[in-house]
């Protein structure tokens, strides 16, 4: 009786390893047979309920059994694999005769372009370029440029604060403090870099940059400012450009103005870029005021200085004719292959 239900569970084994043309079916009829409740198995455990006399015979028989599927096993399963190799090895097969993937050459990103413009013009003109932190203390930020705590012009700015006296800058002005402080005039510098804002829509970013540009030494009027300005404007806008003043308000400047440039698409007779006025703003200046000298330490009674600052994505809107500020941020090759 025994004997044949070795004969019976190896003849079944034979059969589905026959049957059997994948690595999974091979696993199959490796744990229906001798698995943890394999029909082998299950005999073998079986041994303590079967008479004295048979229980070697069983065994031997099962054993050898078991010994056999094993080894029938492993043969097909190399086989098998083999097999599966060679498929694999079809599909993956590199056809060298096929033309090969153009590299897509990058482009200078259109920030970084109008940001090289600014500063070139600039550096022609002698200004040196300074740099400082994107995180700032409020001192740097706001007091030294006579925005005291209690001033109404910090509501003008939404600040992303770190703790009650650290922060993001909102602008790269605390730079012209510091180069100030370590420095005594003449002073010539342009300050680019990020800057920081709680404001975000298609004409404000939360992440954004400035250049501003600070000049400080004896004899400097309004009207080297403007000069400086009208000649910027031709060499990035182009030779016909225009500017103009308009009277404005800056705790840090005084006189201030802001300066707009003849619309360059309908040359000033008025459109919907413009809002039909001819004009677009594109940065504020003014005299720095006396107040920010004296705390870094200067006499405004012996030099005088002037300052400006403007958004380079603003800018490059303008000269590049861009409607929405968060195209410069997404990243979409569609948009990047323009320039």
């Amino acid at each position: 009786m025994a004997d044949r239900r070795v004969r019976a569970i190896l003849k079944g084994a034979v059969e589905d390893l026959e049957g059997a043309a994948t690595s999974q079916a091979l696993e199959a009829v490796r744990i229906k047979y001798l698995g943890k409740r394999g029909l082998v198995t299950q005999l073998l455990r079986s041994m303590p309920t079967l008479a004295p006399a048979e229980r070697p015979v069983v065994g031997r028989e099962a054993n050898e059994a078991k010994a056999e599927i094993e080894a029938e096993l492993g043969r097909r399963l190399e086989r098998v694999q083999e097999a599966e190799r060679r498929v694999r090895l079809a599909e993956d097969r590199v056809d060298l005769t096929l033309p090969g993937r153009r590299v897509v050459p990058g482009a200078i990103h259109p920030l970084s372009r109008v940001l090289d413009e600014i500063v070139d013009v600039f550096v022609g003109l002698g200004f040196a370029v300074a740099e400082g932190p994107e995180v700032e203390t409020d001192y740097y930020n706001f007091e030294a440029l006579n925005i005291p705590k209690d001033h109404p012009a910090r509501d003008m700015q939404d600040t992303f604060y770190i703790s009650e006296e650290i922060l993001l800058r909102t602008h790269t002005s605390p730079v012209q403090i510091r180069t100030m402080l370590g420095q005594r005039p003449p002073v010539r510098v342009i300050c680019p870099g990020r800057v920081y804002r709680r404001d975000a829509d298609i004409t404000h970013s939360p992440v954004f940059h400035q250049v501003e540009g600070l000049a400080v030494d004896r004899d400097i009027s309004m009207g080297d400012l403007k000069g400086t300005l009208e000649l910027f404007a031709r060499e990035l806008f182009g030779a016909d450009s225009q500017i103009r003043f308009r009277p404005s308000f800056f705790p840090f400047t005084e006189p201030s103005a802001e300066v707009d440039v003849r619309c360059f698409l309908c040359k000033g007779v008025g459109c919907r870029v413009c809002k039909g006025s001819g004009w677009l703003e594109i940065l504020g200046s003014g005299m720095v005021h006396p107040d920010v000298l004296r705390t870094v330490g200067y006499d405004p009674e012996a030099v005088t200085g002037w300052a400006f600052g403007m958004g380079v994505e603003r800018v490059a809107m303008l000269k590049y004719g861009i409607d929405d500020i968060r195209l410069f941020f997404e990243n979409d090759l569609r948009f990047l292959a323009q320039f």
